[in-house]
Formats: structure tokens, sequence, C-alpha cells
């Protein structure tokens, strides 16, 4: 899925491999571009299919295709019964032109990322918004995009796990009437941290992100680049799940 060399002009000489390396050492350190080591492409070599990649769609084409085959290796049906909507707010490095706000929950000054998983914690969706943006409103876009898109993985999903900040009588219709779905809103008994039941995935999603320097703050100038490295961190996890079984095989 990763597009093919323009026809015409000189053959491409760049190794896609090295490239895609390149991009995830990248991802992993958190280092600054320019200090990507020399074993890999040129720095600007590297950053520039980056980009292109993510102007084109493909890293979020390539985290879907991956998610159906995880889907199946574990068992599953390509399409989920039961998804989950969460967000984080993070900080940012500086403001970030008008993508930039402030959670007067979280007491961050940022942006936020909304991620929507299957039951086994893999991203459908995400998009990233100041951090004062409603959760309620960027999830129903979400799964407007995800249906305009014509994927059929909304096809079959009955419920939608949530947390108290998606409460509302208006939020349940709209996914309703959106995907036929039934909004159940999990709440904690008390103010106490405590494991709730199927909430933890979403919430292991997220510390799977931690495991990238990257995304331990939000570097990213343009908010699309902080939504790709989220699908490039996602496909480089679904890989490496996929080829361990494969070798196990």
């Amino acid at each position: 899925m990763i597009p093919p060399a323009k026809p015409g002009g000189h053959p491409r000489t760049t190794d896609m491999r090295a490239v895609c390396n390149g991009i995830y050492y990248q991802l992993k350190t958190g280092c600054q571009w320019a200090m990507l080591p020399h074993d890999f492409p040129p720095s600007s070599t590297a950053y520039s299919y980056y980009r292109k990649w993510q102007r084109h769609g493909v890293w979020e084409r390539l985290n879907l295709r991956l998610l159906e085959q995880c889907r199946l290796q574990s068992g599953k049906s390509l399409q989920p019964s039961v998804i989950a909507a969460d967000s984080q707010s993070v900080k940012t490095t500086g403001k970030k032109g008008e993508v930039y706000g402030f959670d007067g929950g979280k007491k961050v000054k940022g942006r936020k990322r909304h991620l929507i998983v299957d039951s086994l914690g893999l991203v459908l969706k995400v998009i990233m918004t100041e951090a004062n943006a409603s959760e309620r409103i960027v999830t129903a876009y979400a799964l407007m995009s995800l249906l305009e898109e014509g994927t059929q993985l909304l096809e079959s999903v009955k419920s939608m796990l949530v947390d108290q900040g998606y409460r509302g009588d208006t939020f349940g219709l709209a996914i309703w009437l959106l995907i036929q779905a039934k909004v159940q809103v999990i709440s904690r008994s008390g103010k106490s941290f405590e494991v709730l039941p199927k909430r933890w995935i979403v919430e292991r999603t997220f510390g799977w992100l931690n495991w990238y320097r990257r995304l331990s703050k939000d570097y990213e100038h343009l908010p699309e680049m902080s939504e790709a490295a989220i699908y490039a961190v996602m496909i480089h996890i679904m890989l490496r799940r996929l080829s361990a079984t494969s070798t196990t095989l």
C-alpha cells in the first residue's frame, strides 16, 4: 500500500524499508528529525515521505487494513460489535496556531487526542483538536468521517462505551442516528481511582502511545501530523503483533 514511484524520470533509489525504519526510529526515540542517525536515509528524505503519505491518507488506510488482519488473527469478526471512545489532553511545546486551547478539567494547555477504538483497543479513528474542544461533538464527527470514507467497520456496532464526559440524550440520539448503536456510559462509584469494566481498553491504548517518546507531548506544528504519528505508531504495534504470531506458527 506504499505508493509506487512516479513513472518516468530517474528510477527511485531510496529504500522504502529504510525510510520506514527511520520514521519509526524518530517516533520511538523522540529525537529531532535533523538528529536522525546516518544509518537511515537523510532526514529530509524520511520526513518528505512521512508527510507525503499523510497527505495521501496512506497511514490511515494502512492502519485500518492491519486492524482487520489483527481482528481475524484474534478470532474476531471484521466488524466490531463494541467500540469505545475517549480523549486525552496533552501538552504542546508552545502555542500551536489555532489548534491550541486550555482544558479546564485537566488543567492542560495544548491539544486533545480523541480516539475511537474496537474491543481489542485498536484505533479506528483519531482526531486532534484544541484542548477545550467538546468530546461529544468531535466523537460524532469522527464517526461521520468513518462513514464517509466508506469503511464497513461500523456496520455491526451495537454499543459504544464512554465515560461521564459523554453523557447526554442528544449525544446518544446522534450516535443512534449515525450507526444505530447504544451509548453506554460507565461511571465511577466514587472519586478514587478504580478499574472500570471495559473502559480500561481505551485507557490501555493511550498507554501504548506512551511507549513512543515522540508522543509524550504534541511536538507537531500541524494537527494532521499528530494524527499521522498515532496511526503510524499503531501500525508499528500491529505489525509486531502479526509478525510475532506468524513466526510462532
